[in-house]
């Protein structure tokens, strides 16, 4: 069986929406698939009565303690061992669920991630990763997008693998086009850590390297489905895309591929490069999201992406 855990505690409407996305989740995950939800028995108990829920519809590992947006990560995450994200990646260590998902305090879900699940041996430093809807109706994947503000060349070059291997084993893309973003196409454009890199790439047979790609073509789809960047341009992508769509839900533009913008619809960004699967969401995810974050934490773990990655870096 396939166990998936949740931290019901984590996220600026927690439990309420953790429990409702739980709920929405069990219509859509596998049979074979049950989810452990970490937390205060109490609350968690009296959100499945007032959904008319089964009280064994979910497991429940009881936790008396929470780690806050506001308290300092590493610090809390060792002070706080009773807290539902350090009991959740416990039981992950421990082989108690297949993967683990939280939209609670992102810090302590990276301080735990490198704590308990550890980095794959010969990756240099894991990223984290989003999904981008495209304008043909596909996505791409964006890494890093904040877990290293800065990155050099070898880094990049590693993005290039982790996100080829991603792409390929949970989307189901032959041959992931990988491209650099960068401020020209030309492989002598970007400043000193780029040019680099692109050498770097390019001389790299392990996946597929386009070359480099410009912001403006990014969301075509047309060029690339993995795009590699630094933590802070990457995140920098990010909340603008995230700025866009509010934007234009404000203005009340109704259209498609804007509204597949909505971060809801992916739930969560995947850790990746590390010996598990961590899916961290946002601190305002609603319910939907929750639900979403759930789907995709079970997809990434039946894929064998960490199995994936750490074939592909055995030899580093």
């Amino acid at each position: 069986m396939l166990r998936i855990g949740i931290d019901a505690m984590g996220g600026d409407h927690a439990p309420r929406v953790v429990v409702e996305g739980a709920l929405m989740a069990l219509r859509h995950i596998d049979s074979g698939s049950r989810l452990v939800l970490f937390g205060d028995e109490g609350a968690i108990r009296k959100l499945l009565e007032e959904h008319d829920a089964p009280s064994d519809c979910v497991d429940i590992v009881h936790t008396t303690e929470i780690i806050t947006m506001d308290d300092h990560p590493a610090r809390a995450y060792n002070q706080k061992a009773d807290s539902s994200i350090r009991v959740g990646y416990r039981y992950l260590k421990e082989g108690k669920i297949d993967g683990f998902a939280s939209a609670g305090a992102t810090g302590a879900m990276l301080v735990g991630a490198m704590y308990s699940a550890e980095t794959i041996r010969g990756v240099i430093r894991p990223a984290i990763s989003a999904l981008v809807s495209t304008l043909d109706g596909g996505n791409f994947l964006l890494l890093d997008v904040g877990l290293n503000v800065d990155c050099k060349p070898d880094v990049l070059d590693q993005y290039g693998l982790i996100g080829s291997a991603y792409t390929e084993t949970v989307l189901g893309k032959t041959a992931p086009r990988v491209a650099l973003l960068n401020i020209g196409e030309e492989s002598e454009k970007g400043n000193l850590a780029t040019k680099a890199a692109h050498e770097l790439m390019s001389d790299n047979d392990g996946y597929n390297f386009v070359g480099n790609i410009e912001a403006n073509e990014i969301f075509t789809g047309r060029k690339a489905d993995v795009v590699v960047c630094d933590g802070f341009v990457g995140n920098t992508i990010l909340k603008q895309t995230e700025g866009f769509y509010e934007l234009a839900r404000m203005r009340g533009i109704d259209d498609e591929y804007i509204d597949r913008l909505n971060n809801e619809f992916v739930g969560g960004t995947a850790v990746l490069g590390i010996n598990a699967v961590v899916l961290i969401g946002h601190g305002r995810s609603s319910a939907l999201a929750v639900q979403n974050m759930i789907r995709q934490t079970e997809k990434t773990v039946k894929s064998g992406l960490v199995n994936k990655l750490q074939d592909t870096f055995r030899n580093f």
